[in-house]
């Protein structure tokens, strides 16, 4: 009987199963997240944003200012829009279509336990936690899971469309109403006052992490879930239309990395003219926000550049980027270890508040590049990462191979 019920229960992926692109583009994915996830590392809450004359750091036309502006035109809302979009992916991939079952408890499963990671990731290690949020979006995504490619395209690209362009209506009101649309920031006292709290010792730290996660998880689960929603109903769409194994025609993808080219050139102007202006001019009108609120353009671009260049034998970088991807969830869970120890735990050197944005450049390289090594290397032993084992082994409730076999 008991080899009965095993032989119904649905299994994991095996690696020689895997969709070789996805992996590339997750792995491209958490690489480029640490790039923008780095400041919130180094920095308090209320001084990250790149036009915040509170930052320690304020942009210029310096060499902090081109380091801001690369995280702002290249990496900013891209990386994590195509990581949101994979998470949608991987709904279908577990949880199959709505009437199986089986399947069904295995990722309801999934997402219970990656809120429990979300919840101790975030209010123990790092306030920037986005798995919380993952796992209360993908309530809703994995009633849809069923829908036809035509429909979660249309209604995912739609709603990311028109959520886009309020943001970005927003955006240049305030800019041309700043003193009726502002609120008010926060005070450099208040940003030392921060910092002076992180570099204490264990419990300061502690203290001001609990205190920004449940201001940014609040946000998280009651307005950025609007957001996260569409964008990973849009990229199980784009799954199911074949778009991520490179099935569409050559002409989709040029016209997305043709449109996502111009997006990048327009928006890298914008915000050059911002550095030049320093923090407390807004030299663009709000333009550079507005089109800063469409990353979804850039993210086709960058993930049809990867997929063209994975289909069509670009063996260097499936090689490079598909070991990280496999292992995207450790990856993910070792950066907040790498980056919390190197600012604020107490086993560090606490440098937290006095990184500037070359520095931290200096380190997301060197972090980067530790895991394109470690990646390979421990898959060359292993079946998956430790935390892709622990995250499956609670979902499918049994045990799993870890070590590889001869």
């Amino acid at each position: 009987m008991r080899d009965q019920v095993e032989m119904t229960q649905p299994k994991p992926v095996a690696a020689d199963q895997r969709i070789v692109t996805l992996d590339v583009l997750r792995g491209a994915a958490v690489l480029g997240i640490l790039a923008v996830n780095a400041a919130a590392f180094a920095l308090p809450m209320m001084a990250i944003e790149m036009t915040s004359g509170q930052s320690p750091f304020p942009a210029g036309p310096d060499a902090s200012g081109v380091a801001q502006w690369i995280i702002a035109v290249f990496f900013r809302q891209k990386f994590v829009t195509l990581f949101s979009m994979l998470f949608g992916v991987s709904i279908f991939l577990v949880g199959g279509e709505r009437g199986d079952e089986a399947k069904g408890r295995v990722l309801r499963r999934r997402l219970l336990f990656l809120a429990l990671f979300g919840l101790i990731h975030g209010a123990a290690f790092w306030y920037g936690d986005i798995l919380l949020l993952y796992a209360w979006s993908g309530l809703f995504v994995m009633m849809m899971r069923s829908m036809p490619a035509r429909r979660l395209i249309w209604i995912g690209a739609g709603a990311t469309v028109a959520l886009a362009t309020l943001q970005a209506g927003l955006m240049l009101l305030t800019a041309h109403f700043p003193e009726a649309m502002s609120s008010g920031g926060a005070s450099d006292g208040a940003v030392a006052a921060s910092i002076a709290a992180y570099q204490s010792g264990w419990a300061g730290a502690a203290l001001e992490n609990l205190k920004a996660w449940a201001i940014s998880q609040g946000m998280s689960l009651l307005m950025y879930v609007f957001s996260t929603v569409p964008l990973m109903m849009l990229g199980l769409g784009l799954f199911k239309a074949g778009f991520f194994h490179g099935r569409m025609s050559m002409r989709v993808y040029g016209l997305l990395m043709a449109g996502g080219a111009v997006a990048l050139a327009l928006l890298g102007v914008l915000e050059w003219l911002e550095i030049q202006a320093g923090a407390e001019v807004e030299a663009t009108g709000g333009w550079a926000m507005a089109v800063g609120s469409y990353p979804l353009i850039i993210t086709l671009g960058y993930a049809s550049a990867l997929i063209l260049a994975t289909t069509r034998g670009v063996g260097w970088l499936r090689k490079a980027l598909a070991p990280v991807g496999r292992m995207a969830f450790t990856n993910y869970l070792t950066q907040t270890l790498i980056m919390t120890t190197i600012f604020y735990m107490p086993w560090g050197p606490r440098l937290f508040g006095q990184v500037d944005y070359p520095m931290q450049w200096a380190i997301v390289v060197g972090v980067w590049a530790l895991q394109l090594i470690w990646s390979p290397l421990w898959l060359s032993k292993f079946t998956m990462g430790p935390f892709e084992w622990l995250w499956r082994r609670l979902s499918y409730g049994r045990d799993l191979p870890l070590r590889r076999t001869a």
